[in-house]
Protein backbone atom coordinates (compact mmCIF):
# COMPACT_ATOMS: atom_id res chain seq x y z
CA UNK A 1 0.00 0.00 0.00
CA UNK A 2 1.23 3.19 -0.87
CA UNK A 3 1.67 6.44 1.76
CA UNK A 4 0.62 9.17 0.96
CA UNK A 5 2.85 12.51 1.83
CA UNK A 6 3.08 13.94 4.73
CA UNK A 7 1.90 17.35 3.05
CA UNK A 8 -1.31 15.21 2.20
CA UNK A 9 -1.67 13.18 5.22
CA UNK A 10 -3.30 14.32 8.66
CA UNK A 11 -4.58 17.07 8.94
CA UNK A 12 -2.56 18.51 5.71
CA UNK A 13 -5.03 16.42 3.73
CA UNK A 14 -7.40 18.04 1.75
CA UNK A 15 -10.89 18.40 2.71
CA UNK A 16 -13.16 17.24 -0.50
CA UNK A 17 -15.94 19.64 -0.41
CA UNK A 18 -17.29 23.46 0.43
CA UNK A 19 -19.78 23.81 2.81
CA UNK A 20 -22.17 26.58 3.92
CA UNK A 21 -23.23 26.09 7.91
CA UNK A 22 -25.48 28.33 9.93
CA UNK A 23 -25.39 29.06 13.62
CA UNK A 24 -22.94 27.28 14.64
CA UNK A 25 -22.63 25.81 18.24
CA UNK A 26 -20.13 27.52 21.09
CA UNK A 27 -18.70 27.51 24.12
CA UNK A 28 -18.11 30.54 26.07
CA UNK A 29 -18.98 33.64 24.83
CA UNK A 30 -18.28 35.59 21.69
CA UNK A 31 -17.74 39.39 22.53
CA UNK A 32 -20.69 41.54 20.89
CA UNK A 33 -18.28 43.68 19.44
CA UNK A 34 -16.61 41.14 16.84
CA UNK A 35 -18.99 41.18 13.71
CA UNK A 36 -17.25 40.93 10.57
CA UNK A 37 -15.83 37.33 9.11
CA UNK A 38 -12.42 35.88 9.70
CA UNK A 39 -10.80 34.35 6.81
CA UNK A 40 -7.85 31.93 6.60
CA UNK A 41 -6.50 30.80 3.06
CA UNK A 42 -4.17 27.52 2.63
CA UNK A 43 -3.30 24.91 -0.25
CA UNK A 44 -6.12 22.54 -0.25
CA UNK A 45 -5.47 20.37 -3.61
CA UNK A 46 -8.76 20.06 -6.14
CA UNK A 47 -7.30 16.46 -7.02
CA UNK A 48 -6.28 15.32 -3.89
CA UNK A 49 -2.72 15.40 -5.53
CA UNK A 50 0.15 17.65 -5.26
CA UNK A 51 4.05 17.89 -5.74
CA UNK A 52 4.53 19.82 -2.32
CA UNK A 53 2.95 21.68 0.34
CA UNK A 54 2.95 24.71 -1.52
CA UNK A 55 1.29 24.09 -4.78
CA UNK A 56 -2.35 23.07 -3.63
CA UNK A 57 -5.33 25.02 -4.73
CA UNK A 58 -6.18 27.84 -2.83
CA UNK A 59 -9.07 27.06 -0.30
CA UNK A 60 -10.72 30.30 1.74
CA UNK A 61 -12.16 29.02 5.32
CA UNK A 62 -14.21 31.85 6.50
CA UNK A 63 -16.71 32.23 9.83
CA UNK A 64 -18.92 34.63 10.34
CA UNK A 65 -19.53 36.46 13.79
CA UNK A 66 -22.50 38.73 14.39
CA UNK A 67 -22.87 40.49 17.41
CA UNK A 68 -21.98 37.41 20.05
CA UNK A 69 -23.67 34.61 16.97
CA UNK A 70 -21.65 32.23 15.14
CA UNK A 71 -23.81 32.95 12.33
CA UNK A 72 -21.82 30.32 9.44
CA UNK A 73 -18.80 28.96 8.72
CA UNK A 74 -18.39 28.45 4.87
CA UNK A 75 -15.14 27.02 3.13
CA UNK A 76 -14.70 27.60 -0.99
CA UNK A 77 -12.08 27.29 -3.72
CA UNK A 78 -10.35 30.27 -5.10
CA UNK A 79 -11.55 29.68 -8.80
CA UNK A 80 -8.07 30.29 -10.52
CA UNK A 81 -6.94 28.79 -13.99
CA UNK A 82 -4.93 26.25 -12.04
CA UNK A 83 -8.12 24.78 -10.61
CA UNK A 84 -10.44 25.21 -13.46
CA UNK A 85 -7.98 23.99 -16.08
CA UNK A 86 -7.49 27.27 -18.31
CA UNK A 87 -4.08 28.33 -16.52
CA UNK A 88 -1.20 28.69 -19.48
CA UNK A 89 2.25 29.13 -18.61
CA UNK A 90 3.03 31.75 -20.90
CA UNK A 91 0.40 34.18 -22.87
CA UNK A 92 -0.26 35.11 -26.31
CA UNK A 93 2.76 37.28 -26.50
CA UNK A 94 5.07 34.38 -25.08
CA UNK A 95 5.31 36.17 -21.41
CA UNK A 96 4.53 33.92 -17.97
CA UNK A 97 1.17 34.11 -17.80
CA UNK A 98 0.82 35.73 -14.38
CA UNK A 99 -3.21 34.30 -13.99
CA UNK A 100 -1.62 30.71 -13.33
CA UNK A 101 -1.09 30.45 -9.68
CA UNK A 102 -3.03 28.98 -6.72
CA UNK A 103 -4.13 31.55 -4.91
CA UNK A 104 -3.31 29.78 -1.99
CA UNK A 105 -1.29 31.56 0.89
CA UNK A 106 -3.09 34.92 2.28
CA UNK A 107 -6.19 36.43 2.47
CA UNK A 108 -6.16 40.68 2.62
CA UNK A 109 -8.50 43.48 2.12
CA UNK A 110 -7.69 46.71 0.87
CA UNK A 111 -9.41 49.66 -0.48
CA UNK A 112 -12.93 47.66 -0.21
CA UNK A 113 -11.59 44.75 -2.48
CA UNK A 114 -10.39 41.24 -0.42
CA UNK A 115 -7.42 39.28 -2.79
CA UNK A 116 -6.54 36.08 -2.06
CA UNK A 117 -2.50 36.03 -2.57
CA UNK A 118 0.20 33.81 -4.06
CA UNK A 119 3.66 34.66 -4.53
CA UNK A 120 3.97 33.63 -8.08
CA UNK A 121 0.80 34.93 -9.85
CA UNK A 122 -1.76 38.22 -9.60
CA UNK A 123 -4.35 38.18 -6.84
CA UNK A 124 -7.60 37.02 -7.12
CA UNK A 125 -10.67 39.16 -6.21
CA UNK A 126 -13.09 37.29 -4.09
CA UNK A 127 -16.72 38.24 -3.46
CA UNK A 128 -18.17 39.09 -0.08
CA UNK A 129 -19.78 34.96 -0.08
CA UNK A 130 -16.23 33.96 -1.05
CA UNK A 131 -17.30 33.65 -5.09
CA UNK A 132 -13.95 34.09 -7.53
CA UNK A 133 -14.64 37.17 -9.55
CA UNK A 134 -10.87 36.27 -10.89
CA UNK A 135 -7.39 37.74 -11.71
CA UNK A 136 -6.90 41.36 -10.65
CA UNK A 137 -3.80 43.13 -12.05
CA UNK A 138 -5.05 47.18 -10.93
CA UNK A 139 -6.64 47.99 -13.59
CA UNK A 140 -4.05 47.03 -16.13
CA UNK A 141 -1.14 48.72 -13.95
CA UNK A 142 0.72 45.49 -12.07
CA UNK A 143 2.64 43.49 -14.91
CA UNK A 144 4.32 41.39 -12.27
CA UNK A 145 3.44 38.83 -9.59
CA UNK A 146 2.61 39.73 -6.33
CA UNK A 147 3.75 38.86 -3.24
CA UNK A 148 1.84 37.10 -0.69
CA UNK A 149 2.44 39.79 2.05
CA UNK A 150 1.76 43.25 0.79
CA UNK A 151 1.93 45.55 4.07
CA UNK A 152 -0.87 48.55 4.58
CA UNK A 153 0.67 51.57 5.82
CA UNK A 154 -0.81 52.61 9.19
CA UNK A 155 -0.39 56.07 8.74
CA UNK A 156 -1.32 56.90 5.19
CA UNK A 157 -3.40 53.59 3.68
CA UNK A 158 -1.04 52.89 1.17
CA UNK A 159 -0.57 49.44 0.39
CA UNK A 160 3.19 48.50 -0.12
CA UNK A 161 4.36 45.47 -1.68
CA UNK A 162 6.64 43.69 -4.78
CA UNK A 163 6.86 40.87 -7.16
CA UNK A 164 9.83 38.82 -7.97
CA UNK A 165 10.47 35.95 -10.61
CA UNK A 166 12.63 33.24 -11.56
CA UNK A 167 13.02 33.54 -15.08
CA UNK A 168 12.36 37.24 -15.52
CA UNK A 169 15.24 39.46 -16.61
CA UNK A 170 14.51 42.04 -13.54
CA UNK A 171 14.27 39.65 -10.49
CA UNK A 172 12.73 42.20 -7.97
CA UNK A 173 10.12 45.06 -8.47
CA UNK A 174 8.81 47.58 -5.95
CA UNK A 175 4.71 48.50 -5.61
CA UNK A 176 2.46 51.05 -4.22
CA UNK A 177 -1.09 51.78 -4.21
CA UNK A 178 -2.98 54.33 -2.30
CA UNK A 179 -5.30 54.10 -0.16
CA UNK A 180 -7.94 54.13 -3.17
CA UNK A 181 -6.60 51.11 -4.33
CA UNK A 182 -4.63 52.81 -7.35
CA UNK A 183 -1.24 51.29 -8.45
CA UNK A 184 1.15 54.48 -8.54
CA UNK A 185 4.72 53.38 -8.05
CA UNK A 186 6.79 50.27 -9.75
CA UNK A 187 9.97 50.26 -9.39
CA UNK A 188 12.78 47.58 -10.33
CA UNK A 189 15.17 46.61 -7.91
CA UNK A 190 18.61 45.11 -9.13
CA UNK A 191 19.65 41.78 -7.37
CA UNK A 192 22.29 39.70 -8.06
CA UNK A 193 20.08 36.50 -9.06
CA UNK A 194 16.37 34.86 -8.73
CA UNK A 195 16.46 34.37 -4.34
CA UNK A 196 12.82 33.42 -3.15
CA UNK A 197 11.51 36.83 -1.38
CA UNK A 198 8.04 35.71 0.35
CA UNK A 199 7.91 38.84 3.00
CA UNK A 200 9.55 42.35 3.36
CA UNK A 201 9.58 45.00 6.17
CA UNK A 202 7.98 48.22 6.20
CA UNK A 203 8.39 51.16 8.93
CA UNK A 204 7.34 54.91 8.97
CA UNK A 205 10.13 56.17 6.88
CA UNK A 206 11.33 52.78 4.85
CA UNK A 207 10.98 49.65 3.28
CA UNK A 208 13.18 46.93 4.20
CA UNK A 209 14.04 43.73 1.30
CA UNK A 210 15.82 40.52 2.39
CA UNK A 211 18.48 39.28 -0.41
CA UNK A 212 18.88 35.57 1.24
CA UNK A 213 20.93 32.56 0.16
CA UNK A 214 17.47 30.31 -1.32
CA UNK A 215 18.07 30.53 -5.15
CA UNK A 216 15.78 29.13 -8.00
CA UNK A 217 17.33 26.15 -9.66
CA UNK A 218 16.46 25.32 -13.03
CA UNK A 219 17.41 21.92 -12.83
CA UNK A 220 14.89 21.21 -9.87
CA UNK A 221 11.96 23.39 -11.80
CA UNK A 222 12.98 21.07 -14.91
CA UNK A 223 12.41 17.74 -13.09
CA UNK A 224 8.93 19.44 -11.84
CA UNK A 225 7.07 18.08 -8.43
CA UNK A 226 8.92 19.93 -5.63
CA UNK A 227 10.01 23.38 -4.63
CA UNK A 228 12.84 24.91 -7.33
CA UNK A 229 14.65 26.57 -4.86
CA UNK A 230 18.11 25.30 -2.87
CA UNK A 231 20.28 27.00 -0.10
CA UNK A 232 23.31 28.53 -1.89
CA UNK A 233 26.53 28.74 0.38
CA UNK A 234 28.05 31.15 -2.05
CA UNK A 235 25.09 33.98 -2.56
CA UNK A 236 25.51 35.53 0.89
CA UNK A 237 22.92 37.48 2.84
CA UNK A 238 21.70 41.11 2.77
CA UNK A 239 18.97 43.19 3.61
CA UNK A 240 18.18 46.21 1.23
CA UNK A 241 16.94 49.18 2.96
CA UNK A 242 14.55 51.94 0.94
CA UNK A 243 13.55 55.12 1.96
CA UNK A 244 9.83 55.82 1.46
CA UNK A 245 10.19 59.50 0.29
CA UNK A 246 12.78 58.90 -2.18
CA UNK A 247 11.36 55.60 -3.67
CA UNK A 248 13.42 55.73 -7.01
CA UNK A 249 16.41 56.77 -5.30
CA UNK A 250 19.42 54.38 -3.60
CA UNK A 251 18.95 50.88 -2.13
CA UNK A 252 21.42 50.72 0.40
CA UNK A 253 22.51 47.00 1.18
CA UNK A 254 23.55 46.06 5.16
CA UNK A 255 25.12 42.14 4.86
CA UNK A 256 23.98 39.83 7.45
CA UNK A 257 24.93 36.21 8.39
CA UNK A 258 23.34 33.55 6.07
CA UNK A 259 19.61 32.59 6.99
CA UNK A 260 16.66 32.39 5.60
CA UNK A 261 13.34 34.40 6.86
CA UNK A 262 9.60 33.28 5.68
CA UNK A 263 7.92 36.11 7.83
CA UNK A 264 9.18 39.78 9.87
CA UNK A 265 6.87 39.89 12.92
CA UNK A 266 7.02 43.81 12.43
CA UNK A 267 9.14 46.90 11.85
CA UNK A 268 10.01 50.48 13.03
CA UNK A 269 12.09 53.36 12.88
CA UNK A 270 14.00 53.83 16.41
CA UNK A 271 14.34 57.76 17.82
CA UNK A 272 18.41 57.03 17.69
CA UNK A 273 17.79 56.30 13.49
CA UNK A 274 18.40 52.65 13.77
CA UNK A 275 15.45 50.21 11.99
CA UNK A 276 14.43 47.94 14.18
CA UNK A 277 13.19 44.37 12.73
CA UNK A 278 11.90 41.35 14.68
CA UNK A 279 11.81 38.20 12.27
CA UNK A 280 11.31 34.45 12.13
CA UNK A 281 15.09 33.45 11.16
CA UNK A 282 16.01 29.85 9.96
CA UNK A 283 19.57 28.96 10.42
CA UNK A 284 19.39 27.41 6.51
CA UNK A 285 16.59 26.09 4.18
CA UNK A 286 16.53 23.59 1.82
CA UNK A 287 19.93 22.47 1.35
CA UNK A 288 20.78 20.04 -0.68
CA UNK A 289 21.25 16.11 0.77
CA UNK A 290 24.66 16.32 -0.81
CA UNK A 291 25.71 18.97 1.20
CA UNK A 292 24.45 17.93 4.52
CA UNK A 293 20.75 19.00 3.88
CA UNK A 294 19.42 16.04 5.99
CA UNK A 295 18.67 17.65 9.36
CA UNK A 296 15.52 19.34 9.69
CA UNK A 297 15.52 23.58 10.55
CA UNK A 298 13.40 25.25 12.64
CA UNK A 299 13.03 29.41 12.87
CA UNK A 300 13.45 30.91 16.05
CA UNK A 301 12.29 35.17 16.97
CA UNK A 302 15.54 37.17 16.27
CA UNK A 303 15.82 41.00 16.40
CA UNK A 304 17.69 42.67 13.35
CA UNK A 305 18.99 46.31 14.35
CA UNK A 306 20.02 48.21 11.35
CA UNK A 307 22.16 51.37 11.73
CA UNK A 308 22.58 53.27 8.66
CA UNK A 309 25.17 55.38 10.20
CA UNK A 310 27.53 52.55 10.93
CA UNK A 311 26.41 50.21 7.68
CA UNK A 312 25.78 47.48 10.22
CA UNK A 313 23.28 45.13 11.50
CA UNK A 314 23.37 44.04 14.72
CA UNK A 315 21.83 40.42 15.08
CA UNK A 316 20.26 39.24 18.30
CA UNK A 317 18.10 35.94 19.32
CA UNK A 318 15.21 36.70 21.35
CA UNK A 319 14.07 33.11 21.94
CA UNK A 320 14.72 29.18 21.74
CA UNK A 321 11.35 28.17 21.37
CA UNK A 322 10.55 27.31 17.64
CA UNK A 323 7.68 28.95 16.05
CA UNK A 324 6.43 30.81 12.98
CA UNK A 325 3.46 32.62 11.21
CA UNK A 326 4.32 36.14 13.92
CA UNK A 327 1.35 38.76 13.80
CA UNK A 328 0.88 42.18 15.45
CA UNK A 329 -2.18 44.33 15.49
CA UNK A 330 -1.72 45.16 12.31
CA UNK A 331 -2.85 48.85 13.16
CA UNK A 332 0.48 49.39 14.01
CA UNK A 333 2.25 48.02 10.73
CA UNK A 334 5.59 49.93 10.68
CA UNK A 335 5.48 51.48 13.59
CA UNK A 336 6.65 50.24 17.16
CA UNK A 337 4.75 47.78 18.78
CA UNK A 338 4.53 46.52 22.22
CA UNK A 339 3.73 42.98 21.32
CA UNK A 340 3.29 40.29 19.04
CA UNK A 341 2.67 36.89 19.01
CA UNK A 342 3.41 33.44 17.00
CA UNK A 343 2.27 30.32 16.90
CA UNK A 344 4.81 27.12 18.23
CA UNK A 345 3.93 23.61 18.57
CA UNK A 346 0.45 23.16 20.23
CA UNK A 347 0.54 26.78 21.69
CA UNK A 348 0.08 30.40 20.60
CA UNK A 349 3.15 32.80 22.30
CA UNK A 350 3.03 36.46 22.92
CA UNK A 351 5.75 38.51 23.34
CA UNK A 352 6.61 41.64 25.34
CA UNK A 353 8.46 43.15 22.49
CA UNK A 354 11.33 45.55 24.95
CA UNK A 355 12.09 42.53 27.08
CA UNK A 356 11.21 39.54 24.87
CA UNK A 357 9.13 38.34 27.86
CA UNK A 358 6.97 35.41 26.35
CA UNK A 359 3.01 34.33 27.96
CA UNK A 360 1.76 30.88 26.08
CA UNK A 361 -1.59 29.54 26.04
CA UNK A 362 -0.88 25.67 25.38
CA UNK A 363 -4.00 23.98 23.96
CA UNK A 364 -2.91 20.29 25.18
CA UNK A 365 -2.02 17.17 23.48
CA UNK A 366 -3.61 16.95 19.39
CA UNK A 367 -4.87 20.34 19.65
CA UNK A 368 -3.17 22.17 16.94
CA UNK A 369 -3.69 26.25 16.45
CA UNK A 370 -2.68 27.74 12.96
CA UNK A 371 -1.54 31.42 12.48
CA UNK A 372 -3.81 33.84 14.31
CA UNK A 373 -4.83 37.24 13.62
CA UNK A 374 -6.00 40.25 15.76
CA UNK A 375 -9.46 41.62 16.35
CA UNK A 376 -9.07 44.83 17.98
CA UNK A 377 -11.69 45.49 20.58
CA UNK A 378 -11.48 49.19 20.16
CA UNK A 379 -10.17 52.11 18.23
CA UNK A 380 -6.74 52.71 20.09
CA UNK A 381 -3.76 50.74 18.05
CA UNK A 382 -1.90 48.30 20.09
CA UNK A 383 -5.08 48.63 22.98
CA UNK A 384 -7.35 45.64 23.70
CA UNK A 385 -8.32 42.89 21.26
CA UNK A 386 -8.70 38.93 20.48
CA UNK A 387 -6.84 36.40 18.95
CA UNK A 388 -8.20 34.19 16.81
CA UNK A 389 -7.30 31.13 15.20
CA UNK A 390 -8.52 27.72 13.52
CA UNK A 391 -7.41 24.74 16.07
CA UNK A 392 -7.12 21.18 15.03
CA UNK A 393 -8.51 18.16 17.21
CA UNK A 394 -6.41 14.98 15.93
CA UNK A 395 -9.23 13.26 18.43
CA UNK A 396 -12.16 14.49 17.21
CA UNK A 397 -10.70 15.22 13.00
CA UNK A 398 -12.69 18.24 13.57
CA UNK A 399 -11.38 21.70 13.67
CA UNK A 400 -12.48 24.57 15.82
CA UNK A 401 -12.93 28.76 15.53
CA UNK A 402 -10.58 29.92 19.58
CA UNK A 403 -11.17 33.35 20.32
CA UNK A 404 -8.27 34.04 23.17
CA UNK A 405 -7.83 37.53 25.17
CA UNK A 406 -4.85 38.76 23.48
CA UNK A 407 -3.77 40.58 26.63
CA UNK A 408 -4.46 37.58 28.87
CA UNK A 409 -3.00 34.80 27.04
CA UNK A 410 -2.63 32.29 29.89
CA UNK A 411 -6.62 31.87 30.04
CA UNK A 412 -9.13 29.83 28.90
CA UNK A 413 -10.62 30.62 25.66
CA UNK A 414 -13.26 33.43 25.84
CA UNK A 415 -15.11 31.27 22.93
CA UNK A 416 -14.81 28.23 20.97
CA UNK A 417 -16.75 28.00 17.53
CA UNK A 418 -17.11 24.17 16.62
CA UNK A 419 -17.23 24.07 13.01
CA UNK A 420 -19.02 21.33 11.02
CA UNK A 421 -15.59 20.12 9.29
CA UNK A 422 -12.32 19.68 9.59
CA UNK A 423 -9.72 22.93 8.61
CA UNK A 424 -6.55 21.25 7.18
CA UNK A 425 -3.50 23.41 7.84
CA UNK A 426 -3.08 26.20 5.64
CA UNK A 427 -1.03 29.64 5.57
CA UNK A 428 -2.37 33.22 6.09
CA UNK A 429 -5.83 35.04 7.24
CA UNK A 430 -7.20 37.94 8.19
CA UNK A 431 -9.97 39.20 10.43
CA UNK A 432 -12.27 41.12 8.46
CA UNK A 433 -14.60 43.78 10.62
CA UNK A 434 -17.57 45.10 9.10
CA UNK A 435 -17.11 48.72 10.83
CA UNK A 436 -14.15 50.74 9.75
CA UNK A 437 -11.85 51.42 12.73
CA UNK A 438 -9.57 54.20 12.60
CA UNK A 439 -6.05 53.90 11.93
CA UNK A 440 -3.52 56.94 14.05
CA UNK A 441 -2.06 59.82 11.56
CA UNK A 442 1.35 61.15 11.47
CA UNK A 443 0.07 64.58 13.05
CA UNK A 444 -2.07 62.24 16.34
CA UNK A 445 -5.30 62.59 14.92
CA UNK A 446 -6.95 59.99 13.62
CA UNK A 447 -8.51 58.83 9.91
CA UNK A 448 -10.75 56.06 8.77
CA UNK A 449 -9.13 52.62 7.94
CA UNK A 450 -10.43 49.25 6.82
CA UNK A 451 -9.89 46.76 9.57
CA UNK A 452 -7.68 43.43 7.98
Amino acid sequence: MTTAPRHLSGNYAPVTEELTAHDLPVTGTIPPELTGWYLRNGPNPADAASGHWFFGDGMVHGVRLEGGRAASYRNRWVRTGQLTGAARLYDDRGRRDLAAGPANTHVVRHAGRTLALVETALPHELTPDLGTKGPYDFDGRLTTAMTAHPKTCSTTGELHFFGYGMLESTHLTYHRADATGELVLSRPIEVPGPTMLHDFALTAGHVVFMDLPVVFDAGLALAGGTMPYRWDDGYGARLGVLRRADPHGEVRWFGVDPCYVFHILNAHDAPDGTLVLHVMRYPELWRRKADGGTRPTRAVLWKWTVDPATGTVHEEQCDDRPGEFPRVDDRLTGLAAGHGHLTSGTSLVRYDLSSAVATAHDFGPGRTPGEAAFAPADDTPGGPGWLLTYVYDAATDRSDLVVLAADDLAAAPVATIHLPARVPFGFHGNWLADRALRRTTPGGSRGPAEAG
